[in-house]
């Protein structure tokens, strides 16, 4: 009989910034069968985006225990977890690579082991890029999250094209989708610029979409307009910040009704009357709610700008246009297509994977092996790389000389790890970009 049986579903997340932590530990309480109580152990991937203490109450989704890893660390936690305290589920909430590095890592963990928890994977929000790469660098969890019935077919055309059991792909929606509905105009009336991380990523086109936003603040004075920002200075998330905001501002001089907030984006969407954004997701939790959702195409309609997955949607419109009153309406179909349960049965959106890993967990004999696709036959030239970023060999063992995972840092290694990421995150926003000034002399 399995634990989630007898006692708390117990699950685990392993996450690499702020975003996918979110993202993982939303799913799980989405995804876990019934009424079952969850037991959350949070797992944060050491890194350039592991998050912040801020970071984490700015998402504001807790868990039972919380802790950062490397991950030979993790891998040895997982090893670990057997006996009367075994894991249910597990989350990956990682990049593709990382994705594929646990999912080999686990697999050598594993290997002599009659029971092992449901393994789940996915994408954190739209997907855009990078979709045979990202989708088969997922491949061989037992759950690949499809956060809409688009986003599904195309999963499972990409893994039937090159061969791969597309069996594990499921369809669900983005976890974090809620609040209240857009209920009419606000005094006073409050639009909100979503900025994102790494678009666009050069300061020519920051500074033009920042003194736009400034722009509109004094072209309309009775509004309030909000710069809402991911991360302050010196913090990564999901994605590399080079050209922070809070540093562009400060050479301009915005009109009082102008201001920089932070915060978890469904607070700030409890007071927007018009969401404006390059790209990002927080366009598809601004529809959900029927807030008035502008996608900018003031620099182009573009892959690189991610704003190409918008078209159809009936949001694409440019500044010009909102400094002169327009306001875009949505695209019925495109909306339902893309996981945004704006008319209702969101809360249904996670049936189908709740079912499956309720079946999963109910199997009386054990599961099967992790199977990727990619392989040390199928990916000779690609996965042993992949793999070494996380001190692992093509058979998911910890390669020789790897840092030891049976004992955690002392002072003066964490003291070094302190140090490197702050010459790292020094380097990515200060001296990477006098680097590429120079460069473009």
């Amino acid at each position: 009989m399995p634990a989630s049986a007898t006692k708390a579903l117990r699950v685990a997340v392993l996450a690499d910034s702020d975003t996918r932590w979110k993202w993982g530990a939303l799913t799980a309480s989405r995804v876990c069968p019934g009424d079952t109580e969850i037991h959350l152990d949070g797992y944060l991937l050491r890194g350039r985006a592991t998050p912040t203490a801020r970071q984490l109450r700015e998402v504001g989704v807790g868990a039972d225990s919380l802790r950062e890893v490397t991950a030979l660390e993790f891998l040895r936690a997982m090893d670990g977890a057997r006996g009367e305290e075994p894991y249910d589920v597990l989350v990956l909430a990682l990049v593709g690579g990382g994705v594929q590095a646990m999912l080999h890592g686990l697999g050598h963990v594993w290997r002599d082991r009659a029971e092992r928890p449901v393994v789940v994977t996915g994408y954190v929000g739209v997907v855009y890029e990078k979709l045979a790469d990202g989708l088969l660098l997922r491949h061989g969890a037992d759950l690949v999250l499809a956060n809409s019935r688009q986003d599904a077919e195309r999963f499972r055309a990409v893994y039937e094209g090159v061969g791969a059991d597309p069996a594990a792909v499921t369809e669900v929606a983005l976890p974090f989708l809620g609040g209240a509905a857009y209920a009419g105009e606000r005094d006073p009336y409050t639009v909100v610029f979503a900025a994102q991380p790494s678009v666009p990523d050069s300061r020519k086109d920051r500074t033009y979409l920042l003194d736009r936003l400034i722009r509109h603040a004094r072209l309309h004075p009775g509004r309030e307009v909000l710069l809402k920002l991911r991360s302050k200075p010196g913090e990564h998330t999901t994605h590399i910040e080079e050209l922070p905001y809070q540093k562009l501002v400060q050479r301009a001089d915005p009109p009082p009704n102008f201001r920089l907030v932070y915060g978890h984006m469904g607070d700030v969407l409890d007071r927007t009357d018009l969401l404006v954004t390059v790209s990002s997701t927080a366009a598809l939790e601004s529809l959900h709610r029927r807030i008035p959702t502008v996608v900018l195409t003031d620099l182009g309609v573009r892959e690189a700008l991610g704003n190409h997955h918008f078209v159809g949607s009936g949001c694409l419109a440019s500044w010009d246009q909102l400094d002169a009153g327009h306001r875009p309406v949505p695209d019925p179909e495109w909306v339902a297509r893309q996981g945004v349960a704006a008319d209702g049965g969101y809360d249904t959106a996670f049936d189908e994977a709740r079912k499956r890993i309720a079946a999963l967990l109910a199997r009386p004999a054990e599961l099967p092996p992790l199977a990727p696709y990619y392989t040390p036959a199928t990916a000779p030239g690609y996965l042993p790389g992949i793999l070494a970023r996380h001190h692992l060999a093509p058979d998911g063992a910890p390669l020789p000389g790897a840092p030891a995972a049976d004992r955690p840092p002392g002072p003066v290694r964490q003291v070094v790890r302190r140090a490197a990421r702050g010459a790292y995150r020094h380097g990515v926003q200060r001296v990477a970009p006098v680097i590429r000034r120079m460069g473009e002399l």
